[in-house]
């Protein structure tokens, strides 16, 4: 009896231990399923018509980082209306591993779509990852879309090198006149993020021929040198010494 109790006993124990495995499997196997699931749901919710949705996709994705929302994350800032969704999707961007976010946004700076060019800076930026700062060419630095320029400026004064910084000024400096007032700010903080090594790069522009480059040139100066002057004060100031034919110096 004994003998024969123990067998039924083992078979008891294989055949709860069988219905315990087949029962851990059906959950993983449903986990799996609801993950699966929620992802789909928060990637199609990244292209919802309504931007309270977009946005609660977004944050979702970031609060639950997964490889898989790295591609539409990035797909959607290059369509993506609404500045404070995209401003979520950085965000989520920003919660990935940067070794799945940086070539995604590196590929993204080729792209003829102006908005992708410039959300991909922009998130590059808030990154500051320094393997970026090859991307951060001339070409973008010089962008004729002027979001996609400033938001080059900005990534630029972020991911310089040490000692790169004239030569980034020299670039910068001969965006000096472009744009309203938004751009004309955007690069005089630019180069006032760079300090000293802006100034050589303002003489030019200090003599040239458009009185509008000139002007720029001399209110980004003193904002360098007083940074409590607001720029429209700056500017306005430097637009008179133009008009006045003075260069903005002392005794000139």
């Amino acid at each position: 009896m004994t003998r024969s109790s123990l067998r039924t006993e083992e078979v008891v124990s294989m055949t709860v231990t069988g219905q315990d495995t087949n029962t851990h499997r059906d959950t993983d196997t449903g986990t799996d399923a609801d993950v699966d699931t929620d992802a789909a749901r928060a990637i199609g919710g990244l292209a919802d018509e309504r931007a309270s949705v977009r946005l609660r996709a977004a944050l979702t994705i970031g609060s639950a980082p997964d490889p898989r929302y790295v591609g539409p994350l990035v797909e959607r800032c290059a369509t993506e209306p609404e500045f404070f969704v995209r401003d979520m999707l950085t965000w989520a961007l920003n919660r990935h591993p940067v070794t799945l976010t940086l070539p995604a946004l590196l590929h993204e700076l080729g792209s003829e779509r102006p908005q992708a060019r410039s959300q991909a800076l922009h998130t590059l930026s808030k990154i500051g990852d320094p393997r970026a700062w090859p991307a951060i060419t001339r070409a973008l630095l010089t962008d004729p879309d002027d979001e996609v320029a400033r938001s080059a400026w900005r990534a630029a004064v972020v991911l310089v090198p040490e000692g790169e910084e004239p030569a980034l000024a020299t670039v910068l400096a001969t965006q000096l006149g472009r744009g309203g007032h938004e751009t004309q700010l955007s690069l005089s903080r630019a180069l006032v993020a760079l300090g000293e090594p802006m100034v050589a790069a303002l003489l030019p522009a200090r003599t040239a021929a458009d009185p509008t480059v000139r002007a720029h040139a001399l209110a980004t100066e003193k904002l360098l040198r007083d940074p409590d002057t607001g720029f429209a004060f700056a500017i306005e100031e430097a637009k008179r010494v133009v008009a006045l034919g003075g260069s903005g110096r002392e005794g000139h």
